[in-house]
């Protein structure tokens, strides 16, 4: 909460918008840039760093964080293509390497063995914000279809554990989506208890693809709709309760025949329909990993870094930032101002480290 009162979204937002990039607020209270350019976002940053004469060094590999009478003492780089680079030597650090989400940009995890090197203690690391995947192929049949306002809940053992209303969007593989993302954390600790808590067990999923709807209310909708449809199959009379490609898959687990007329359709067979809107069923499988995770859940242990500072409690002169710290947020931009504000507070406590002598 420190971070976020010396550098919050408010001061985020300035920051862009002070070097020409408008921002736009959109639902959700989602905050974008107006280009909807991630491009646009990394080419400030970066003329940023220009500006204030950073020097940043690519190709390169740091090869060993050295400690030294409880201090970090020097970096030792590899060499690489450049044979001139030589230890880093600074009043300061700050490990602000991200996690192990994304690997391709470089996200490899060594600075969690970098800290425990250091005599920092880290959480069992686990992908977050994940797309999940499910046992059952219909999905695999609805790729690309996104639903706007749906709701879906976590079982385990027969037992809810959570859910969420939102977005989500179906793959060829299961799920992914802001609702499916925030929720598969919560799975991966269900299906990994060694890494979180609880006992393992069967995880379902179920799906309300009707929530503003109680199933009364959505069974006089039904038989409203075959009122309107009457002498029409079934198959050409959901069009006004579900996107056409759903409706297939809908009707193959409700086991009615498509080619049945709507005005034949029994009380039973309605009930099935409202059922299937309102529950529909999945198991999930696994979820993907680190490849496909937007943040790493675990990492730096909390208690072990000063909050009013990001400083190290173990090492004199280290600070942490971003997601290399046990913190993450749900899906919506949270992560990123994670990142910005232990950032701005990291580099500022930084500066002002005044180290006792010995």
């Amino acid at each position: 909460m420190h971070a976020l009162s010396v550098f919050g979204p408010k001061e985020t937002v300035d920051f862009f918008e002070k070097r020409g990039l408008g921002m736009k607020v959109e639902r959700g209270k989602r905050i974008f840039p107006e280009t909807d350019s991630a491009r646009d976002v990394l080419d400030i940053l970066v003329r940023y760093l220009k500006e204030n004469k950073v020097k940043v060094i690519t190709d390169t590999e740091v090869q060993e964080v050295i400690k030294d009478n409880n201090r970090v003492s020097e970096i030792i780089l590899k060499n690489g293509r450049k044979p001139d680079v030589r230890p880093i030597l600074a009043k300061s650090y700050i490990l602000a390497t991200g996690g192990k989400a994304y690997p391709g940009t470089g996200s490899t995890g060594d600075g969690y063995c970098w800290a425990e090197k250091l005599g920092h203690s880290v959480d069992a690391l686990r992908p977050a914000l994940v797309p999940v995947k499910i046992k059952e192929d219909w999905p695999k049949k609805l790729q690309g279809l996104s639903l706007k306002n749906a709701e879906l809940t976590v079982f385990q053992n027969g037992k809810r554990k959570n859910s969420r209303f939102g977005e989500l969007i179906f793959t060829h593989f299961g799920l992914s989506g802001p609702i499916v993302l925030d929720l598969s954390g919560y799975i991966g600790e269900i299906l990994n208890p060694s890494a979180g808590s609880g006992q393992a067990g069967e995880v379902k999923l179920f799906l309300d693809l009707k929530p503003a709807l109680d199933e009364q209310t959505l069974d006089k909708r039904i038989q409203s709709d075959f009122i309107k449809y009457t002498n029409k199959f079934l198959k050409n009379s959901l069009d006004d309760l579900l996107p056409q490609k759903f409706i297939p898959v809908i009707i193959e687990s409700s086991k009615i025949d498509p080619l049945k007329e709507v005005n034949l359709i029994t009380k039973e067979e309605r009930k099935r329909l409202v059922k299937l809107l309102k529950s529909l069923e999945m198991t999930v499988d696994s979820l993907l990993g680190f490849g496909f995770a937007i943040v790493t859940l675990g990492g730096v242990l909390l208690r072990e870094i000063d909050s009013k500072t990001m400083k190290s409690k173990l090492i004199d002169n280290l600070f942490f930032a971003g997601e290399i710290i046990n913190l993450h947020g749900p899906t919506g931009g949270y992560n990123l101002q994670i990142c910005w504000s232990t950032g701005y507070l990291a580099g500022q406590s930084a500066v002002n480290l005044k180290i006792k002598q010995n």
